[in-house]
């Protein structure tokens, strides 16, 4: 086992924070956090859970086991351990000065509001040490927002997962314009001992580079729809019977590499001015409610109905399907 703590931390209601010290984790007992929490055992550290509202890391835990062993159950779960020693390095603290006991890493994953957040670093920063690095979750708030009240920046970045982290493996590491290179490393080392994939940002920005991107596919997408080019139905085959179907091998660049005789150069001379063309042809940005929203809305709610059995349901679809991606993408 590795000399490892990770700290989960529950804070209002199901928010939480993931700290990591030997790894520490402060989270919450929502969907990230657990996942973080499972990811971090799965590599053979210890993992301990805080939460400022006892009894929430203790069913935090239970959930854990229930998760692990249906993992187990379809030959799915990560690492070398079985679910039943990956769950015995998992423990729940309701006093954060010992959650935060030996730890050398601290992933925060509390909702997204910057205030509560730079409240949590500022109280972190108060009970560890200055060589411990301090990591938030956040998805869209950049990392000179969240850590601007803490003192020593240069411990501090943005590791990012994809929704859901232990099927998909993607991290962005972003850095506060203070961040020490060696910081950025020992995270990037961390992530992938763990079994995750990190990206490194050269800078933050904001939405970072998954939601940018995503942003893009979304824009696009809801235009098509409003402009009645396509339907909901018919734009999400797009992706998932086609664009998606590469992308989720080999990514944009390597694609428009691939598909000219000569390469990437090659491939702009030939297409580059109908992109060029294509773009400008894109328009405003799309408003994403009132009057405008309602057909796009409505179009998608007659296919997958917003009642928690529906989207449970297609959720648990969702996982299922990631899972089986995760093992093809494994095994090739």
């Amino acid at each position: 086992m590795h000399s490892l703590w990770l700290a989960l931390a529950f804070d209002l209601l199901s928010n939480f924070r993931l700290l990591i010290p030997t790894i520490l984790c402060h989270c919450c007992s929502g969907l990230i956090g657990r996942s973080w929490a499972m990811v971090f055992a799965s590599g053979g550290y210890t993992v301990k859970i805080y939460d400022n509202q006892p009894g929430q890391s203790a069913k935090a835990i239970t959930e854990i086991r229930k998760q692990l062993e249906e993992l187990e159950e379809a030959h799915m779960l990560r690492g070398q351990l079985k679910a039943s020693q990956q769950l015995n390095l998992i423990s729940s603290h309701d006093d954060l000065a010992q959650a935060l006991e030996g730890a050398f890493f601290v992933q925060e994953c509390v909702f997204e509001q910057l205030e509560v957040k730079q409240s949590i670093f500022q109280d972190l920063e108060r009970l560890v040490g200055n060589n411990v690095i301090l990591s938030s979750s956040t998805s869209c708030l950049v990392p000179s927002s969240v850590f601007s009240k803490v003192h020593n920046k240069s411990r501090c970045l943005v590791s990012h997962p994809v929704n859901p982290p232990y099927y998909v493996k993607l991290v962005e590491l972003v850095p506060h314009p203070e961040t020490v290179m060696a910081v950025m490393d020992a995270a990037y080392a961390l992530m992938t001992k763990v079994g995750q994939v990190p990206v490194r940002l050269k800078r933050e920005i904001d939405g970072f580079a998954v939601n940018r991107v995503q942003a893009a596919i979304i824009s696009e997408s809801w235009r098509l729809v409003k402009d009645d080019v396509i339907s909901v139905k018919d734009i999400d085959l797009v992706m998932s019977e086609g664009l998606g179907m590469r992308y989720a091998f080999i990514g944009p660049m390597e694609t428009i590499h691939l598909n000219a005789p000569e390469g990437m150069e090659d491939y702009m001379k030939r297409y580059g001015e109908g992109i060029t063309r294509l773009l400008n042809s894109f328009g405003p940005t799309p408003d994403f409610s009132g009057e405008e929203a309602k057909s796009v809305i409505s179009e998608m709610l007659e296919l997958i109905p917003n009642s928690q059995q529906h989207l449970s349901a297609r959720k648990e679809r969702r996982d299922l399907l990631l899972m089986s991606l995760a093992k093809l993408k494994k095994d090739h």
